[in-house]
C-alpha cells in the first residue's frame, strides 16, 4: 500500500539517492546536511511540470564541480521511485527534478486515507515532549483583545502537535502575583463598593484595577477624562508608592494581604475559565507566578554563585554582553524580583519536572529581547538547558481600521468577552437572514448555537489565517463572509459535503468499505485527490515553523479544489465504481476539512 504522505515517501527516496551519490564519490554530503537538503523536496510551483520538485542539485553543484543540471541528472540516475511516481524526465531549468505521482498509486492512497481514522497522517517517528506556554493573562485584569492571539495560536499548536504524535504539556503561566494585585489591594482598602462586589465580584475587582491604575499612573489626560479618578488622586497623591508597598506586603506574606489575595483569586480564575470555555480552550496546568515565588531568591543566589549575575547600583543583573549593554535584571534595588527572575525559575522547574525537548512561548513580538536574554541566561546557567530548545513563538498586533492597535471608540482596549459577544451577535444576524432567504425556518435555539460556532470561529480563524509574525486589521465584515479564506466559508464547505450524503441517503461507512480508489478520470478529480493527500504535509509544515496559517491556507486550497470538482462533475448521478470513487473523495474532503478545523479549534455546525 503506498504511503499516503507522498512527500515524506519522496524525501526518503531522495535521501537514498543522495546516499548513493555520496557513496559513489560524486559529492561529499555530511549526515547533518541531509535534512536541509531533503527539505528542498516540495510541492511543485507549477502543476504542469509535476506534483513535486527537488532542487538540491543547485545547492550541491558547486561543491561537486558540476553544472546543476548535470548533477541533477546524476541524482535522477540514482533515484528509485518505487512505483509511487512516474519515472522522472530530464532536469528542468537550472536543475529542477520534477516528479508526478502515478495515478494508480494516488488512487490507492485515497482509498487507504478514507478508511484511516488519522486520514493518512502517520504519527511522527520520534515523538518529543513539548511544553507550550500561552495565553498567560494577568488574572486581576479583564481579558482583552490582545489575549486572543496568544490564546488561539497556542491552543491550535497544542492540538496539531498532539495529533502529530508528540507528548504536549500546556501550561497557562498566569500573572497572579504582580503589581496589578497591589492596585486591587489598595483599591479594596480605599474605595471598594461592597454591594457591587457581592453582586458581581469580577466586575468590581476590574473597576478597582482600572480606577487605581489611573490614580497610580497619574497621567493628566486620563485624570482629566475621569473626574472620579482625579478626585481620588487629589486625596492620595502618594498612591503609586502605596500600591508598590501593598504589593511588597503581599510578597512578604502579610496576613491581611495574603487573605485578600486568596479571596480574590478564585473569583478571577472563574472568570478566566468562563472565557476559555467559550473559546474551547483548556490547559493541562495553570502554574502562575505565585507558584514560583518561593524559588526566586534561590534563582538570584545561584546566578550570583556561578558568576552570571552581580550587583549594579543596588540591583542584581546578568550582564550577557559586557558592561556596555543593558543587563537582564533579576532583582531590583528595593529587593523586588522581576519577570525575568520568574521566567528563569519557570524554565528550571519545567526542565527538572517535565524534561521537555522543546518549550514554546507564544508571546507577542514586543517581548523578543526579553526572551533572547532569558533564554541565553538559562543556557549558561542550567546544564540541562542545552538539551531543550527554547523557542519564542512571536506574533504581531491586532489593528483597527486606522492601522493602530484595536481600541474602542473611547480609546479603551477592547474587552475579549465584548469582542466574542459582538462576533456572535453579527453571526446570528447572518444566520437568521440566510435562514429566512432559504425558507428553512430553523428554531431560534439552533440558530443561536450555529451563531456561537460561526461568530467565535470567525474571530479565531481570522487570527490563525494570518502569518503570526505580522500585524493584521480586525474586521467583522470580512471575517463573516461566506467567501474567501474565512471560517464561515470553511464551515459552509463542510456543511455542503454533509449535504450530499444527506440528500442521497448515502451510507458513508459503506462507501469507505467499497472504495478501491479514486478513478481519476478527470483532471479535477486528480487535483482534489492530490490536495487531500497533502494533509500530513500541511501539519508537518505547521510544526516546522509554528505557523497555523499554513493549515488554514491548505484547508482553503482543499475547499477550492472540492468546489471545482463538485461543480464540474456528477457525484450522486454517477454510476458504479465512478460513483463510489467520487463519493469517497467527497467523504475524505469532509473528514479532512472537519479535522483540520477541529485542530484549529473551530467548531463545525452540522448545517449552516
Amino acid at each position: 500500500m503506498p504511503d499516503p504522505n507522498v512527500r515524506a515517501a519522496l524525501r526518503r527516496m531522495f535521501g537514498a539517492a543522495l546516499g548513493r551519490l555520496a557513496a559513489d564519490g560524486v559529492v561529499a554530503i555530511a549526515p547533518e546536511e541531509l535534512p536541509g537538503l531533503l527539505d528542498q523536496v516540495r510541492e511543485a510551483a507549477d502543476a504542469r511540470h509535476g506534483d513535486y520538485s527537488g532542487t538540491m542539485a543547485m545547492a550541491l553543484a558547486k561543491r561537486a564541480g558540476k553544472k546543476p543540471r548535470d548533477l541533477a541528472a546524476e541524482i535522477i540516475r540514482r533515484l528509485d521511485v518505487e512505483g509511487l511516481f512516474e519515472p522522472p524526465g530530464e532536469p528542468v531549468g537550472p536543475g529542477f527534478i520534477n516528479l508526478r505521482v502515478r495515478d494508480d498509486a494516488l488512487a490507492r492512497a485515497v482509498a487507504a486515507a478514507v478508511r484511516d481514522p488519522r486520514l493518512g497522517v502517520a504519527p511522527v517517528a520520534a515523538p518529543q515532549t513539548i511544553v507550550l506556554d500561552y495565553s498567560s493573562p494577568n488574572v486581576a485584569k479583564p481579558m482583552h483583545v490582545g489575549h486572543i492571539r496568544s490564546t488561539v495560536i497556542g491552543a491550535a499548536l497544542a492540538r496539531i502537535l498532539k495529533f502529530r504524535g508528540h507528548r504536549v504539556i500546556t501550561d497557562n503561566h498566569l500573572g497572579d502575583w504582580g503589581t496589578q494585585f497591589g492596585m486591587i489591594l489598595w483599591g479594596w482598602k480605599h474605595c471598594r463598593d461592597d454591594a457591587a462586589f457581592a453582586a458581581d465580584p469580577t466586575a468590581e475587582l476590574g473597576r478597582l484595577y482600572r480606577l487605581v491604575r489611573k490614580v497610580a499612573d497619574a497621567k493628566p489626560e486620563e485624570l482629566a477624562a475621569d473626574p472620579g479618578a482625579a478626585a481620588l488622586a487629589a486625596r492620595h497623591p502618594d498612591c503609586g508608592r502605596e500600591v508598590l508597598l501593598e504589593t511588597a506586603k503581599l510578597h512578604e506574606g502579610d496576613p491581611e494581604n495574603r487573605a485578600l489575595w486568596e479571596q480574590f483569586m478564585p473569583v478571577c480564575r472563574r472568570e478566566i475559565e468562563r472565557i476559555y470555555a467559550r473559546l474551547d480552550v483548556s490547559f493541562d496546568h495553570t502554574l502562575g507566578e505565585s507558584f514560583y515565588q518561593p524559588m526566586l531568591a534561590g534563582v538570584v543566589h545561584d546566578l550570583e554563585a556561578v558568576g552570571l549575575a552581580r550587583e549594579s547600583r543596588g540591583a542584581v543583573g546578568v550582564f550577557l554582553d559586557g558592561d556596555d549593554k543593558p543587563p537582564l535584571l533579576v532583582r531590583k534595588a528595593d529587593g523586588a524580583f522581576l519577570y525575568a527572575t520568574t521566567d528563569l525559575a519557570t524554565i528550571r522547574w519545567r526542565l527538572e519536572h517535565w524534561k521537555p525537548d522543546r518549550i514554546l512561548y507564544v508571546v507577542d513580538h514586543r517581548q523578543s529581547q526579553h526572551f533572547e536574554q532569558v533564554f541565553e541566561t538559562a543556557r549558561r546557567w542550567l546544564p540541562n538547558a542545552s538539551h531543550a530548545a527554547l523557542v519564542h513563538v512571536a506574533f504581531g498586533t491586532v489593528l483597527g481600521d486606522d492601522g493602530k492597535p484595536f481600541k474602542t471608540r473611547a480609546g479603551d482596549t477592547v474587552g475579549l468577552e465584548a469582542l466574542l459577544d459582538e462576533g456572535v451577535a453579527r453571526a446570528f444576524q447572518v444566520v437568521t437572514t440566510a435562514d429566512a432567504e432559504r425558507g428553512t425556518e430553523m428554531p431560534e435555539a439552533e440558530r443561536r448555537r450555529i451563531a456561537e460556532a460561526v461568530g467565535i470561529g470567525a474571530i479565531k480563524y481570522a487570527d490563525l489565517a494570518q502569518n503570526r509574525t505580522t500585524d493584521y486589521v480586525f474586521s467583522f465584515d470580512k471575517m463573516l463572509e461566506l467567501k474567501g479564506n474565512t471560517a464561515a466559508y470553511m464551515q459552509y464547505a463542510v456543511a455542503r459535503v454533509e449535504g450530499i450524503f444527506a440528500k442521497g441517503g448515502v451510507d458513508r461507512a459503506q462507501v469507505r468499505r467499497e472504495c478501491r480508489g479514486a478513478t481519476l478520470s478527470d483532471r479535477r478529480e486528480r487535483a482534489l485527490a492530490l490536495a487531500l493527500l497533502r494533509f500530513a504535509e500541511a501539519l508537518e509544515d505547521v510544526e516546522a515553523d509554528e505557523r497555523p496559517n499554513v493549515l488554514t491556507a491548505y484547508l482553503f486550497d482543499v475547499a477550492g479544489a472540492y468546489s471545482t470538482f463538485y461543480d464540474a462533475l456528477p457525484v450522486l448521478k454517477a454510476e458504479g465504481a465512478e460513483r463510489t470513487a467520487r463519493l469517497a473523495l467527497c467523504d475524505l474532503t469532509g473528514q479532512v476539512l472537519r479535522r483540520g478545523l477541529e485542530l484549529l479549534g473551530i467548531r463545525v455546525p452540522e448545517r449552516m
